[in-house]
């Protein structure tokens, strides 16, 4: 075997070993008062027990279709085998990034009391520990489970044992889609209802202690954008490596002759691996001690931007040595995907910072009312997909005129060479928004809060960057495995003239909409189930208003846990039979059709989604900001009901789209044998 597979469980093992030393800079933090403590181990203990109780219910789904793969495909007990590994592991990654996150939201407050530096130090610190948790689990178990399909199995061809690799990423999938639905609903119910009643009926401040719901909302922030979030890119990059070993085996011989098997498969294992390195190198340059939002932003591209750099460098040298002469059209192709995800990023800040004209438009129509904002939110967000599809299909033209359906694959792994540090940046935002919380909950003074305002200001914009970037991400993955699927049933066109694929287009377009309609609603049912609680308690429990007596914070965390298990069970459903059920009965023409309509419309709506629900949460920042009348103003008011309508959009809806894509997609490259 050539050593040079060995390279990526090295790199991988030193990225776990990075999250572990993140760990430890974290836990040196002292907790803070008994009050913070308090707090911070209800959030704790909150979140903690929702993800056990998740992955209970995950554990028998996951060992269910583990059976179906085993008695149903070729290779069927190694499939399965591979499918259990990678649904583990990106578990483990869930549950470490959440452990972290709600160890260190009191200790970021704590930090706070002595200066933003030490403040940002934490979080961030936590963030790393979610983002190498995540590229290091995820390229450990792929990179092991290769060499150990390769020790047993010697006489076997690479582009088998690469199907049987696929495993892995539907195990992926599995648990990112179960993750980031359920994660979205308990966020979400319990942040609308907090919204709702807390601060337009009740007129209280946001993460007031009186607010019932507001442990509830806390713990949100953790389950959907930390073990939600870090799913959701586990996922994709899998994906983007296994589709890209996939089209690598199967079209090396062809594409590119007279290069070995083996280098083609492993170009996107060992950029991979060297991402992480690079990535490890960009966090040590995140560092500030001014307080201004945009000091916070400069360190965060400069630790980017140095590990986009020097990927490209390891990118140019690893292709054109693995390669030869066909190198640099293969480098072209995976550079052009790690710019466009650097350009998605800064797209969705332009539409989603209050800063930028189309959040300030959405701000100002808050003057005449709550309506006139959602259409303005919503036109924005529809706006806000050209840009985006113009840069990724600028990629995809580049990627396939230098390098084929490879390079498209390989655009997709440049985009998520650097994952290790902008999920770091991304995961820190959570933390930021609930050490803000503690610091309200356990009345500190103001210069701390203004500390962690200002961290939660800069959070929101990475959040609303990170969905972006997981949108796009998800795109060009969803694309490579499509590719890898109609490579392995022998299709070169989709002709939408032959009437079941044309089915097909129409199934594919409409899944989108239907399981956004099913991801909303259950909010919606949960939020209902919130707002009547929280308005019941401070009906009931006498002098509560008054600051005299402790809400019932349990009974909201119960009622968004139970809501999320019961509700992420139908959209996870749809995705595994629809692929499923079309590609049975109507072949795998049609099904193919089905990707490319669900590809297409799940891209525009997921930007949109996630867009418009940015921008409507920072015009309501904006607007609490003292602009337009400030807290309490009828804009104000109109603006809580547009961010109320948004925290489904960009925080359930539109990022679980995403994995609906690729989860289609890699069941149909694994269940593809089926079809033929």
């Amino acid at each position: 075997m050539d050593p040079l597979v060995y390279l990526a469980p090295i790199c991988a093992l030193l990225g776990l070993l990075f999250a572990a030393y993140s760990f430890m800079t974290v836990r040196k933090e002292g907790e803070g008062t008994d009050l913070m403590k308090k707090i911070t181990a209800a959030v704790h203990t909150g979140a903690m027990v929702y993800l056990n109780r998740q992955y209970r219910a995950i554990a028998v789904f996951v060992v269910v279709l583990a059976v179906v793969i085993a008695f149903l495909l070729p290779n069927g007990a190694m499939t399965a085998a591979c499918f259990v590994l990678g649904a583990v592991l990106s578990a483990t990654a869930g549950y470490i990034g959440m452990f972290t996150a709600t160890s260190a939201n009191g200790r970021t407050t704590n930090a706070a009391r002595r200066g933003i530096a030490e403040a940002f130090k934490v979080s961030f610190a936590s963030g790393t520990v979610m983002g190498m948790s995540v590229v290091g689990l995820g390229l450990f178990g792929l990179s092991v489970a290769f060499i150990g399909l390769s020790t047993l199995l010697p006489a076997m061809p690479q582009a088998d044992l690469v199907n049987i690799l696929a495993g892995f990423s539907l195990g992926a999938s599995s648990i990112a889609l179960f993750a980031r639905v359920g994660g979205g609903i308990f966020t979400k119910a319990a942040d609308v209802g907090a919204d709702l009643v807390g601060k337009v009926e009740a007129g209280i401040p946001e993460d007031d202690p009186r607010n019932p719901a507001v442990i509830a909302d806390n713990v949100g922030d953790n389950v959907g954008d930390i073990a939600g979030m870090g799913a959701d890119l586990y996922e994709s990059y899998v994906g983007s490596i296994v589709a890209t070993m996939l089209l690598g085996a199967a079209t090396a011989a062809t594409v590119f002759p007279n290069v070995p098997q083996m280098n083609v498969i492993l170009v996107p294992v060992t950029i991979a691996a060297l991402g992480i390195v690079c990535s490890i190198i960009g966090t040590f340059l995140v560092r500030t001690n001014k307080t201004e939002q945009s000091a916070i932003h400069m360190a965060f591209n400069k630790g980017l931007l140095t590990a986009l750099a020097l990927v490209i460098i390891a990118t140019y040298f690893v292709t054109g040595s693995l390669l030869g002469e066909y190198g640099f059209g293969v480098f072209v192709a995976t550079v052009g995907g790690l710019i466009a995800g650097f350009l998605i990023g800064q797209i969705t800040e332009y539409y989603t910072s209050y800063e930028r004209p189309p959040t300030l438009a959405i701000a100002k129509s808050c003057e005449t009312g709550a309506a006139t904002n959602i259409i303005t939110g919503f036109s924005k967000g529809m706006e806000s997909t050209l840009f985006p599809v113009i840069v990724i299909s600028i990629a995809i033209f580049l990627a396939y005129q230098f390098a084929g359906l490879y390079g498209i694959a390989l655009a997709a792994v440049g985009m998520l060479a650097t994952l290790g540090i902008s999920l770091a940046v991304d995961a820190y935002g959570p933390v930021a928004d609930n050490a803000g919380g503690i610091a309200e909950m356990s009345h500190q003074e103001a210069g701390v809060r203004k500390i962690t305002d200002t961290l939660d200001a800069v959070g929101n914009t990475t959040a609303a960057i990170g969905k972006g970037f997981a949108i796009g991400s998800a795109a060009l993955t969803a694309l490579a495995l499509f590719s890898a699927y109609a490579s392995a049933v022998g299709l070169t066109t989709i002709n939408i003239l032959d009437t079941p694929v044309f089915i097909g287009v129409l199934i594919g377009a409409m899944l989108p909409f239907l399981f956004s309609s099913m991801t909303m609603m259950a909010v919606g049912k949960a939020a209902y189930q919130i707002v009547v609680e929280v308005r019941r308690q401070f009906k009931e429990i006498p002098g509560l208003m008054e600051g005299k007596a402790d809400p019932d914070y349990e009974s909201c965390i119960a009622i968004s846990t139970t809501s999320a298990l019961r509700e992420m069970i139908a959209p996870g459903v749809l995705a595994i039979a629809a692929p499923l059920i079309v590609g049975l009965i109507l072949g795998p023409g049609a099904l193919g059709g089905l990707l490319a309509g669900s590809l297409a419309a799940g891209f525009m709506i997921a930007i949109t989604m996630a867009n418009a629900g940015g921008a409507w949460d920072n015009a309501k920042k904006y607007i609490e900001l003292g602009h337009l009348g400030g807290k309490g103003s009828p804009a104000h008011k109109a603006g809580v009901t547009g961010d109320t309508v948004g925290d489904p959009f960009k925080d359930t809806s539109g990022p679980a789209i995403n994995i609906l894509l690729k989860l289609m997609s890699i069941v149909a490259v694994v269940f593809a044998p089926l079809f033929l």
